[in-house]
């Protein structure tokens, strides 16, 4: 049975409002607000206000002909494919707006199960990403992201990293000796941005900064074609002032 308020019950009751997202949570497709009001018993005068507020704080959206379906602030609070796919979406939409900030292609790494990893990545026509032509799996040594996912392990985790990847030379400036690049590692400031100077690929520079969030090592990078290599730590700093909203989108 509908609930039907009081002429003076607040249109910000939270049980009005849980009426409400019951409601839309039904219609995947998306449901009126003629249909919602019939299906809650609130008048248009509690209604249109309460939706407004929902709608401002994620919790539904309005798409097209006026209609309402579940927001990711919803979705976040729930389980399973759907809250995975919200927060695939807010973090990607989180590095197009660092992508937009920074001038470059941005970059998602995790080392998990004892492998580089990159998650996700936010390009573009202007900021295209770097080249694959070596799979990161076996680039660590060479690739920004790489050094600074390896510079968060121990020694020993390090150690059986490259005893599988032995660093290979990818370009002239590739540090391919073991303990040359490990004391690089051990020298790396956490608060410094790691920078690869076409040390992957040739025409190309990178930069990645930590990220800690839980127990396993991730970071965010950017990439530049040389030509705007002068840009490269200017545009490491900003990424690194602008990792904590990633952080939050990970952490939820």
């Amino acid at each position: 049975m509908a609930l039907r308020p009081e002429p003076t019950a607040p249109f910000h009751s939270v049980q009005y409002a849980l009426r409400v997202l019951e409601t839309v949570s039904k219609y995947g497709d998306g449901v009126s607000g003629a249909r919602i009001a019939r299906e809650t018993g609130l008048p248009a005068g509690h209604l249109a206000p309460l939706l407004l507020t929902l709608r401002r704080e994620g919790y539904v959206e309005e798409v097209g002909d006026g209609a309402y379906v579940v927001g990711a602030s919803l979705l976040l609070l729930g389980s399973g494919a759907a809250r995975r796919q919200a927060l695939e979406g807010r973090l990607q939409n989180t590095l197009a707006e660092l992508r937009d900030a920074v001038g470059a292609a941005v970059y998602l790494s995790r080392y998990t199960d004892g492998e580089v990893s990159v998650v996700q990545v936010a390009d573009g026509p202007l900021t295209p990403a770097v080249n694959e032509w070596v799979d990161f799996r076996s680039a660590a040594h060479a690739s920004a992201a790489g050094k600074c996912l390896l510079a968060q392990l121990d020694h020993d985790a390090r150690r059986d990293h490259v005893s599988r990847h032995r660093p290979a030379r990818l370009t002239s400036r590739t540090i391919t000796d073991e303990k040359i690049l490990f004391s690089q590692l051990d020298a790396q400031a956490a608060t410094v941005p790691v920078l690869d100077l076409q040390e992957y690929a040739v025409g190309t520079v990178c930069a990645a900064v930590p990220l800690t969030a839980g127990s396993s090592a991730g970071c965010l990078a950017l990439s530049l074609p040389i030509q705007e290599a002068h840009r490269l730590r200017s545009a490491a700093e900003t990424l690194s002032r602008r990792a904590a909203p990633v952080l939050l989108a990970l952490a939820l």
